[in-house]
């Protein structure tokens, strides 16, 4: 445990922060803008460490690490400062004649304490970008850092005190034991990032306090590529988006439907997208992220005989390497189609057109993205209409998450809520109704 002292317990470091709420320390316009602002002087001054960090956890290249994480929750935070007073305006509301001489409107009320629980894959950004939400709303946070990525979630305990006030922005340490003491607490909010085994008991734990969750989790995002397409272009924006650190996020490409004359010719521009980006051997790529340990690279190696190998398959242990890897005439039942991949395998699935290919979509749990590649704009609208995911990425896998103005969150078991600019502020608010009734 990190905030406060040695012996504070979960107990003792929730009642802290919420005696700085209920002393007003988190809500009027001024301080927000503040602590966004040091959540941003953190980032900037600071983002060398975190990024050694991330290097140490995931093999992120710096390169990497800027633009998929601390770039990326700069802008975040630079979005909301743009916006955040004109956000917290009060919304008018109409009133009926019955009530005439009465005004009525709504403001975004803070929700008090709020828990926000980082997963490994992108530990700065998925931690950060929630916290930075919470605080543009006026709360008081906790925040976990994955225990999986030790030396990030060490970094952030260490950098997070130095910049903002430990009597409202708090960091806990720790696995599971820390996890679950911190659950039994009550909580105005828990926010979650990471599977749908542990959002299940995140959820379980809320219920008993009747605290409100917001479960970002993930799924098998399909991708369909019709034919008739620019397959070398597809190829190229699905190697990038699919192997983004080393496959591990959350909204990858996690498999791919085409006919069986695109997804042979698509199998062939895939190999040569990889090598583009990675060369001949990703293992000497200074762009290439590792496993996060042994336990997930076990499993991922498990599926790599899942299909005829296009391209990669070679794997390292000790190194935590798993090449990019391309699977053809992958069964729809196969090992790889079982699971979430989450990792750099990407298996070609054949169907007959775009009917079996919504057909499979919808068999299927809803996942966190669909991505389309199509000229169609028939093709287009059936996907849109015909099919539930999280969001839809066009074209581009990946994108719409750099998209401050668009909500980011899944749908059924790819989770609840979302967030990202004006919807972290919704997702960490209650819309407070008033009704102004003159007594005279």
């Amino acid at each position: 445990m990190s905030a406060g002292t040695a012996v504070e317990t979960p107990a003792d470091v929730v009642a802290r922060l919420r005696t700085a709420f209920r002393t007003g320390g988190t809500r009027d316009l001024a301080r927000r803008t503040a602590r966004l602002k040091r959540l941003r002087a953190l980032l900037t001054e600071r983002g060398d460490e975190l990024a050694d960090a991330l290097r140490a956890d995931l093999g992120k290249s710096r390169k990497e690490a800027y633009r998929t994480e601390i770039d990326f929750t700069v802008r975040e935070i630079d979005h909301t400062l743009e916006r955040l007073e004109g956000w917290l305006e009060p919304r008018p509301a109409p009133v009926p004649a019955v009530l005439a001489g009465a005004t009525a409107h709504t403001v975004q009320d803070p929700l008090g304490v709020v828990l926000v629980i980082a997963p490994w894959n992108y530990p700065v950004q998925l931690l950060l970008a929630p916290v930075a939400g919470a605080l543009a709303a006026g709360n008081a946070v906790l925040a976990k850092p994955s225990e999986l990525a030790p030396a990030t979630s060490a970094a952030l305990a260490r950098l997070l005190p130095e910049y903002l006030d430990a009597d409202t922005v708090a960091v806990v340490e720790g696995g599971v034991p820390e996890t679950t003491a911190l659950l039994a607490e009550r909580f105005d909010h828990i926010f979650y990032t990471g599977n749908g085994t542990v959002g299940r008991i995140v959820m379980a734990a809320a219920a008993k306090h009747l605290t409100p969750v917001t479960l970002e989790l993930g799924g098998k995002s399909p991708a369909f590529v019709d034919r008739d397409t620019d397959l070398k272009t597809v190829a190229a924006r699905l190697a990038s988006g699919k192997f983004l650190n080393a496959g591990q996020t959350c909204v990858a490409p996690d498999y791919v439907l085409a006919d069986p004359e695109t997804a042979g010719a698509l199998a062939d521009a895939l190999a040569a997208a990889v090598e583009g980006l990675f060369g001949a051997d990703a293992s000497v790529s200074p762009e290439y992220g590792r496993i996060v340990n042994e336990r997930h690279f076990d499993r991922l190696v498990g599926l790599l005989d899942s299909g005829r190998t296009v391209t990669g398959g070679a794997h390292d242990r000790d190194a935590k390497y798993i090449a990019p890897t391309v699977l053809a005439d992958v069964a729809p039942d196969s090992p790889v189609m079982r699971e979430e991949i989450f990792g750099p395998v990407l298996p070609i699935v054949t169907v007959g057109g775009l009917d079996e290919a919504i057909a499979f979509i919808n068999d299927r749990d809803k996942p966190l993205a669909l991505y389309a590649f199509t000229q169609d704009p028939s093709v287009r609208a059936r996907l849109l209409t015909e099919t539930s995911s999280g969001g839809v990425g066009m074209g581009l896998p990946l994108a719409h998450l750099t998209v401050s103005d668009l909500p980011f969150g899944g749908v059924g078991e790819s989770g609840m809520g979302n967030y990202h600019g004006r919807y972290s502020l919704e997702t960490f608010s209650h819309r407070k109704a008033v009704l102004d009734t003159p007594l005279g």
